[in-house]
């Protein structure tokens, strides 16, 4: 049983030996003519363009560079800072009741005339405050400025995004009786 086992196995190698070598040589054939078949395509190459150089003709325009440009700009910065740095809240001022409160959460509800001026009544939390020119109003350091029938107009003071002091109008308009009335209250 052994030697029939090797004996196949001696068959079995010779019989691949013997076929490799045919089957490699048929392969390596079929590259070459494949191999011979393709032939690669390529593109022409375009021909390059003809650089033209852009004359610049300067004369007669305004310099970017003329260094009385340059101050006048340096200058201007300068008194938009100084202006800027003029513009700041008083801070050792005392605060008044309604700067507690946001403009959002503020309503002109009426105005009268209270020794020959305009004095506006502004409700929040459900109280009513009367203020006149010259008061203080909302977070911002709101400084009422005029008082009408119809509105309190206001000058906040705020910072922009470079932290500068900036002032910024506003105003408070007066609301109507309907929106004012709590629901389910009838007069």
């Amino acid at each position: 049983m052994r030697t029939l086992r090797l004996t196949l196995c001696v068959a079995a190698a010779a019989l691949v030996a013997a076929c490799s070598s045919s089957d490699e040589k048929q392969i390596q054939e079929w590259m070459a003519e494949v191999k011979a078949s393709m032939k690669p395509t390529t593109q022409p190459v375009p021909e390059p363009k003809e650089f033209s150089p852009y004359v610049y003709e300067g004369r007669g325009s305004v310099d970017p560079f003329d260094p009385q440009k340059i101050v006048m700009a340096v200058a201007r910065q300068q008194q938009a800072r100084v202006s800027a740095s003029a513009i700041k809240p008083d801070l050792e001022r005392r605060r008044e009741t309604l700067e507690g409160f946001p403009l959002d959460q503020i309503r002109m509800v009426g105005m009268m005339r209270q020794g020959g001026a305009n004095v506006a009544l502004l409700e929040t939390n459900g109280a009513t405050h009367l203020v006149r020119v010259g008061n203080y109003v909302g977070q911002n350091f709101g400084l009422i400025t005029r008082i009408s029938e119809t509105e309190v107009q206001l000058k906040e003071i705020v910072q922009d995004a470079a932290g500068e002091w900036v002032e910024r109008p506003a105003k408070l308009e007066l609301q109507e009786a309907a929106a004012r009335q709590p629901q389910g209250s009838k007069r």
